[in-house]
């Protein structure tokens, strides 16, 4: 491996950009290889044996791209295929999954009862609380599925009233009561960061809200810095390729990335 390879990120949808523009934000120095895997959104529910064929070949096409890391910016997928892509991946390709950095995370914090959301997929493998426990046995996990938002946010549907009414039932649910943490467990929930927010500020509840895409860009940073491999040059464009061309896909890459990327069709499951 060298400095100046790109970094690979993918997931299946729109929600890892908020991973990549957290990782281009903190280390502008690095090209970033994005798959948005949009032709098998959303992964959530899927059977794990689909989501561990999608994440391998997903990973040789990055591979092929000449990545010198992975990172898997999709919960789902590194709950159900984190293990079995650290088996098929040449050793010296750096794989950061999405959940592990923010149980060390959680680890280092006073936070003792923490809620988690994310898909059917990520909280019935449980990893969460499998991995905070491991390092944390006095952390208290309590875990909701929360299945509409995912593809509520693909959509571009949030920031509304009704997306407000749907994350405020969600939020109330008698299992996520007197949490002092809730984990955005799925890389599109940070685009409705502000309104989880405004659900704890108007019901008078103080919350910390666990961003996965700001810990896991500090994660990628100090693994590569670990490994001597951050990037001495300026970033080269970046390149985003997609498995079937989506107007939200393209819309939320400009609010990320403004007009400076161009993306790209690429569905490496043809032929």
């Amino acid at each position: 491996m060298t400095k100046n390879q790109p970094i690979g990120i993918f997931d299946s949808g729109i929600g890892g950009l908020t991973v990549a523009k957290a990782i281009s934000d903190l280390l502008p120095n690095e090209q970033l290889i994005y798959f948005g895997d949009t032709a098998h959104f959303p992964f959530g529910d899927k059977s794990e044996e689909a989501v561990k064929s999608y994440a391998e070949g997903i990973a040789t096409f990055l591979l092929q791209q000449n990545c010198k890391a992975i990172v898997v910016a999709c919960n789902t997928a590194s709950a159900l295929a984190e293990s079995y892509l650290s088996a098929f991946l040449p050793k010296d390709v750096l794989l950061i999954d999405v959940i592990q950095p923010v149980a060390a995370f959680l680890n280092s914090s006073t936070f003792r009862r923490v809620g988690v959301i994310a898909t059917k997929g990520t909280i019935g493998a449980n990893v969460y609380p499998q991995k905070i426990n491991a390092l944390n046995p006095d952390i208290d996990v309590l875990s909701l599925a929360t299945p509409l938002l995912a593809p509520m946010i693909e959509e571009a549907f949030f920031n509304n009233s009704i997306s407000q009414s749907v994350i405020n039932q969600y939020l109330s649910q008698d299992v996520l009561k007197n949490i002092d943490a809730l984990v955005l467990g799925c890389t599109h929930y940070p685009l409705i960061e502000t309104e989880v927010q405004q659900y704890y500020q108007q019901s008078g509840q103080v919350v910390a809200i666990v961003n996965s895409a700001k810990v896991v860009a500090l994660a990628v940073q100090n693994q590569l810095l670990q490994l001597s491999l951050l990037s001495t040059n300026k970033a080269v464009n970046h390149h985003f390729y997609v498995s079937d061309y989506t107007d939200s896909f393209e819309k939320s890459t400009k609010v990320f990335f403004g007009n400076q990327l161009k993306l790209e069709k690429q569905n490496i499951w043809e032929g």
